[in-house]
């Protein structure tokens, strides 16, 4: 795996969870910056900088045997558009030079899903159904953003139309074109081979992708249906999840046989997450629970950090530390564990204090200091990471 291209995604992803601190801090004290601006920043650095562009170097270095030059100048140009996002978006919003860079992202994005159609050779068929079907979830999702002009020109940024197309750009592009796509490397590493349960499984995560977008469309234009199709996607995905640890379960062996322990606790870490994940979109079932969820920016922000972490980020931090530009280390192990420990403590804090509001019983006692703090977590584990991975081996 290429060492510098994986050193710049982490350089990313560690800027942004330093904006994400900032953005906790300034609960605390003034950071002379506008929290809204700086959490648009904070998102597509994370969403764009981190997770595109660690996927984007995990399907070439894969999937890609021959790898023309293309890819390595495109990763360059795309990562100039995160840059250009997280410079502007702190300091204007969404302005003309922030969406200039965001649309120069999206036909990065277009050209990138071209170029590995045209230049895959994945003997897997598994392995390419799942590639292509990550991709086509991907430029599907951009249709969100594209709708948000017309929606902001005929019907204001307060309109259901508005924030559906959001809605709609946020679901496939975490439970499609993410999700999706780190399943599509995890089953490339081990071997998962085509067959009726596997076929099951594909169809099954797809129809459950689509229908529950039923749910966010229900929080902005409610449907007696919406709450029905929701219900039968929520079904579905429990279904798909089942059929996914079927198919993993005979592999269970190759991963814990790892050079590393730590590779196996976060593959484990991950798929705990994505349990949680299921489960917890599993209680949208029921139509108060998805209006408290919607109500309680809580329960929001700590169902987003338990798939884009926990699920997501566990993956692709598996991936990393299987290759071989990491050194086992002490300075690595607690790079990993100061990172999951931020995230497991700054859960629970989020969850508690969610739950107290819905309870009406207030705010919990330093509730925004211990988030602060229980946050440095997060952007230490990375840091320790990158260190380790700058002054370790060369590319691999």
């Amino acid at each position: 795996m290429p060492k510098k291209l994986v050193v710049i995604c982490l350089i990313n992803f560690l800027i942004a969870a330093v904006m994400g601190l900032a953005l906790r801090f300034s609960f605390l004290e003034s950071i002379g910056l506008n929290y809204r601006f700086l959490t648009h920043a904070h998102s597509h650095v994370a969403m764009l900088g981190w997770v595109y562009l660690m996927l984007f170097t995990l399907f070439v270095h894969y999937f890609i045997p021959e790898k023309p030059k293309i890819f390595n100048r495109l990763f360059w140009l795309t990562e100039f558009a995160v840059v250009g996002m997280m410079i502007s978006f702190p300091f204007q919003g969404y302005a003309i030079i922030s969406i200039s860079f965001s649309t120069l992202h999206i036909f990065c994005s277009y050209y990138f899903v071209y170029l590995i159609f045209k230049h895959q050779k994945v003997n897997s068929l598994v392995s390419r159904k799942l590639l292509k079907t990550s991709l086509i979830f991907m430029v599907v999702s951009t249709i969100g953003v594209w709708c948000l002009g017309p929606a902001v020109a005929t019907l204001g940024q307060a309109s259901a139309f508005y924030q559906i197309a959001i809605q709609f750009f946020l679901h496939f592009q975490f439970n499609g074109w993410f999700l999706i796509a780190v399943i599509a490397v995890f089953f490339h590493f081990l071997k998962v081979e085509d067959s009726k349960q596997f076929r099951q499984f594909f169809w099954l995560l797809i129809v459950s992708t689509v229908l529950t977008f039923a749910l966010p469309i229900q929080w902005f234009a409610p449907h007696i249906s919406l709450i029905w199709i929701n219900g039968i996607g929520v079904v579905i995905q429990i279904i798909a999840l089942y059929k996914f640890f079927q198919l993993i379960k005979p592999k269970l062996n190759s991963l814990s046989s790892d050079r590393s322990k730590l590779v196996f606790y976060m593959y484990s870490f991950a798929l705990v997450c994505f349990i949680l994940k299921v489960v917890f979109q599993s209680l949208s079932i029921l139509p108060d629970f998805s209006i408290v969820v919607y109500e309680h920016r809580n329960f929001v922000i700590g169902f987003i950090h338990l798939l884009m972490l926990g699920v997501i980020s566990g993956f692709l931090f598996a991936f990393i530390l299987k290759s071989k530009i990491v050194s086992v280390s002490r300075s690595l192990n607690f790079g990993i564990y100061s990172f999951l420990l931020g995230f497991v403590l700054t859960e629970l804090l989020l969850l508690i204090q969610g739950v107290m509001f819905y309870f009406g019983n207030g705010i919990l006692p330093n509730y925004y200091l211990l988030l602060f703090l229980f946050s440095i977590f997060l952007p230490l584990g990375i840091g320790l990471v990158l260190f380790n991975i700058i002054n370790g081996k060369k590319d691999n």
